[in-house]
């Protein structure tokens, strides 16, 4: 096998964290390792999406080995309601921990986005060194584009946000976005140069296997059984407007319909949904799953959802939409219908679309397609043709290994 060039992982968000950005981080990461490729990795304590550290973690400083990328961890502040202030204050404590990190010397240094201004001034640090090797920015979410769809902050807070996020990615050698649609605005409304950009899909994070036994799997996780069942996995944060499946639950309560609602996982807002859901009866809380668990929650699952706040359209691409995909079953997304979840659902032909904030509509859709079997399967069926055509993970990293061997050959830009 050739030489590969040392790289170094900077990213706020990696394993034993299994929802969000972590898995496709570690993912790459071990990835590269398994290539020839000598990789360190600079992250935080697992925190995510409980927003509290994991017990057993929060030293000052951790170094660690997980399948041979050398991993180092640093306690940053970690906000209880992740949210304004708060949120930036944690952003910032990590990035100034990779300030005064001893990093070595890299060929390549890929810094994961979001969080933005850890990575701002971790770009800062490089930008500085007197050897720096080539970076790459890895853009998962974009965060001046969520700040406005998301409603969150002001004028002045989001210009600073564009502002800041624009000057980062144009300071990297080539930035790497997960859909042709966040290439087309970085390049079009943050004026990245497009030679700079590259396409690199996400994929599925869970190991192939065989489908799941849908009796069987509720049976093990003790979920309802002779109703329908519409799942939501992942992240409970402001994004997701999660709000409207409480009141789709409320309604399913109302019209007596012949379904069951989980939203399984955590996060900033799930008290306040709880809260919410008093009273409601056709939902259930679900606390994270581990990936044996997380599998069979997809295979008992009769719908999965995927849900936005009304208003997010471009921000963003699901993560759990690849793994929805790979557990073969139908997908109702309850989003903006010209974005880019919506875009997916359609393209994969793995589902239905109903429009973001309509609770009524939404227990429609889940109806509709628990009431016709055979499109039922069909979308499910699709899913799991487009994950593995589209999404698969050994295309993705071999990208990846493409991309890193050419920047190293040639000298960091100064």
């Amino acid at each position: 096998m050739p030489s590969r060039p040392d790289v170094a992982i900077l990213g706020l968000n990696y394993p034993p964290e299994h929802t969000g950005i972590a898995p496709y981080t570690g993912g790459l990461a071990v990835g590269l390792r398994r290539r020839g490729f000598r990789v360190t990795a600079h992250v935080s304590h697992p925190h995510y999406p409980q927003w509290q550290i994991h017990e057993g973690y929060g030293q000052w400083s951790r170094t660690e080995s997980a399948d041979g990328v050398e991993v180092h961890r640093r306690l940053h502040y970690v906000p209880r309601s992740p949210r304004g202030i708060r949120r930036l204050v944690s952003e910032l404590s990590f990035g100034l921990r990779l300030v005064f990190a001893r990093l070595g010397r890299p060929r390549v240094v890929i810094a994961v986005s979001p969080s933005l201004f850890s990575t701002a001034l971790a770009v800062l640090r490089l930008r500085l060194s007197p050897r720096r090797g080539r970076l790459v920015i890895w853009v998962q979410d974009i965060y001046s584009l969520g700040m406005a769809e998301t409603s969150e902050g002001g004028q002045t807070a989001r210009r600073i946000t564009e502002w800041v996020e624009a000057r980062t990615l144009r300071a990297a050698d080539r930035v790497v976005v997960i859909h042709q649609r966040f290439a087309d605005f970085l390049s079009e409304e943050l004026g990245v140069d497009p030679s700079r950009l590259v396409v690199v899909r996400n994929w599925t994070h869970l190991p192939k296997s065989d489908p799941v036994d849908a009796a069987a799997a509720r049976a093990s996780l003790g979920w309802p059984e002779g109703v329908a069942l519409a799942v939501h996995t992942g992240n409970m944060g402001a994004k997701q407007g999660l709000e409207t499946i409480v009141d789709a639950a409320r309604v399913a309560d109302e019209r007596g319909a012949p379904v069951h609602f989980l939203l399984v996982g955590d996060g900033g807002e799930r008290a306040k949904l709880k809260e919410l859901a008093r009273g409601v009866s056709r939902l259930t809380f679900v606390d994270p799953l581990g990936d044996a668990e997380y599998r069979l929650a997809l295979g008992a699952a009769d719908v999965l959802i995927v849900n936005e706040k009304p208003g997010v359209a471009a921000m963003a691409v699901p993560s759990k939409l690849t793994s929805y995909f790979d557990a073969g079953r139908p997908v109702v997304a309850s989003t903006d219908v010209g974005g880019i979840t919506a875009s997916e659902v359609l393209a994969a032909e793995a589902g239905v679309v109903v429009p973001a904030g309509a609770p009524d509509e939404l227990v429609d859709a889940v109806l509709s397609v628990t009431a016709d079997p055979d499109a039922a399967q069909r979308f499910g069926l699709n899913g799991r043709r487009y994950r593995e055509s589209v999404l698969d993970e050994e295309a993705a990293i071999e990208q990846w290994v493409r991309l890193l061997s050419e920047l190293s050959a040639v000298p960091a830009r100064r």
